[in-house]
């Protein structure tokens, strides 16, 4: 069977529990698509062969044996963030290219209880520092729909993967559009779920109170399968809610789009680098919401100039602490021949980390320092608070709040934006995660280059049902996330 790589999570789960396929031959599928198309795309940093096919195996006898889950045998790939046992999880860093994990993320742990098949680990911007996936140790992702383009970032190897048809299915992270924007860039659906809905245990952290994981995948369904998987409370993490997870895919239908009220920002599409093509297609899906029922209200967010300064003084500061770990001694990257304790710590950061994380880094600690912490920092916290206030007063009116996912289609490698131009890319994405913020990324149709473009929907807080739902019912009524790049037809 050439085509199992075009089967939705749905298809995969009803011929494997029928036998129309085992779990190996549709591993095998997909390790061979991963050897002859992936040179090309450059998704995946570690291909797990061995262990793949020794899970599809035993998903195969739970298949037989009757007892075994829903997704039971279907492969995915794992942002090269989430700690593996006994795989290196390099967090696309120099610093951890020779980490082998002793233990596996709650993320990944509920992976393999479900039975799903972990196809390798798949390429990111470093700690999850950028918006191109360019910041890589092992160097830069193409784009499956232009492979001179970015996938965007970070979790551009996650997005890549699927949008070549490398993985049905991938996890993501999400810190500041991580998950939304390279969805948009890939033509894919991706889901950013409430902070405190999946486990963030072992997975690396880049800004404790801002990172969130969630699925990639081509459509809303498919994220929902794999939703109800890997959220749910964790006692490992103390940021993890105790509240009780929904069916995500018995919910697809619940939310009635008849009479939904989508908020409209007027700031959102004024915004000076707003590409047009993005800016009509995003009007396009929001007036096909509008014909199958929905109201569109113009509504005020006033804070958005506030939202990149805000996040880029909360999230380098938490950067700051977190990654102050990695000093050359318990495990990681260590420089040669230190001189002394000063210089092992010196040299082994700064041999070990790359420009992108060092200069956030160094704005972190300036924003904690004596002197600035009150001036920068707390001052952020105060910001940040009026931002989620916003949003809340926003949904006292409107049940969803409806946005780009980002002001332009994939940037071209090595463009070489400067990091005020990178950062005003997140424009539409940091204040989601400010907030601590549900928010989904929606394929729409493309630009006049043939780039995806992706709408975003902010829910309330828990709503990750109705978002899936809205966008499910979307795309019962549009094909927008059945499109292929050229790559992904190609037979291995």
């Amino acid at each position: 069977m050439t085509d199992l790589h075009r089967l939705s999570i749905r298809e995969l789960s009803e011929g494997l529990k029928t036998a129309q396929f085992s779990s190996r031959e549709l591993t095998e599928h997909y390790l061979k698509r991963i050897a002859q198309i992936d040179p090309k795309v450059k998704s995946y940093v570690t291909v797990t062969a061995e262990q793949a096919l020794a899970e599809a195996n035993a998903a195969d006898a739970a298949l037989k044996a009757g007892n075994a889950h829903t997704l039971a045998g279907i492969p995915l790939a794992h942002k090269d963030i989430f700690c593996t046992q006994g795989i290196k999880t390099t967090a696309g860093s120099k610093m951890l290219d020779n980490f082998i994990s002793p233990y596996d993320a709650t993320v990944v742990a509920k992976a393999k209880a479900a039975g799903l098949v972990t196809l390798g680990k798949v390429n990111m911007d470093e700690f999850a520092m950028g918006s191109t996936s360019e910041n890589s140790y092992v160097g830069a992702t193409s784009n499956p729909w232009a492979l001179d383009h970015v996938p965007g970032g970070s979790s551009g190897g996650s997005a890549a993967a699927v949008a070549a048809d490398l993985a049905p299915i991938a996890t993501g992270t999400d810190t500041g559009g991580s998950i939304r924007q390279p969805a948009s860039f890939c033509g894919l659906t991706g889901l950013k779920p409430t902070y405190g809905r999946v486990s963030r245990f072992g997975m690396i952290a880049y800004a404790s109170s801002l990172d969130q994981g969630g699925p990639m995948a081509r459509s809303a369904e498919d994220c929902a399968y794999l939703m109800n998987v890997i959220a749910g409370h964790d006692a490992k993490d103390s940021t993890s809610i105790n509240k009780a997870v929904d069916d995500y895919v018995a919910n697809l239908n619940g939310t009635a789009v008849k009479g939904l009220r989508i908020g409209i920002p007027k700031q959102y599409f004024n915004v000076a680098g707003l590409d047009a093509d993005v800016k009509a297609r995003v009007e396009e899906s929001l007036k096909k919401l509008e014909e199958m029922g929905a109201i569109l209200v113009e509504i005020d967010l006033n804070m958005t100039e506030a939202y990149v300064p805000t996040y880029y003084l909360i999230a380098p500061a938490e950067a700051s602490s977190n990654l102050s770990r990695f000093d050359g001694v318990r495990y990681g990257y260590r420089c040669e021949n230190p001189v002394d304790l000063m210089d092992l710590y010196k040299r082994s950061r700064s041999e070990g980390f790359g420009a992108e994380v060092q200069r956030r880094i160094l704005i972190g600690t300036y924003a904690l320092s004596a002197g600035y912490y009150d001036a920068y920092y707390v001052k952020a916290q105060k910001v940040r608070r009026l931002i989620q206030q916003d949003f809340l007063k926003a949904f006292e009116n409107v049940d969803v709040i409806a946005a780009p996912s980002a002001p332009t289609t994939a940037y071209k490698i090595g463009a070489n934006l400067s990091p005020t131009e990178m950062y005003l890319g997140d424009i539409y994405t940091l204040a989601v995660n400010l907030a601590g913020l549900p928010a989904i990324n929606a394929p729409v149709g493309f630009d006049k280059d043939s780039l995806p473009v992706g709408l975003q929907l902010i829910g309330n807080y828990w709503s990750e049902s109705q978002l899936l739902s809205i966008v499910h019912q979307y795309q019962q009524n549009t094909d927008w996330h059945t499109k292929r790049a050229a790559i992904a037809e190609e037979n291995a």
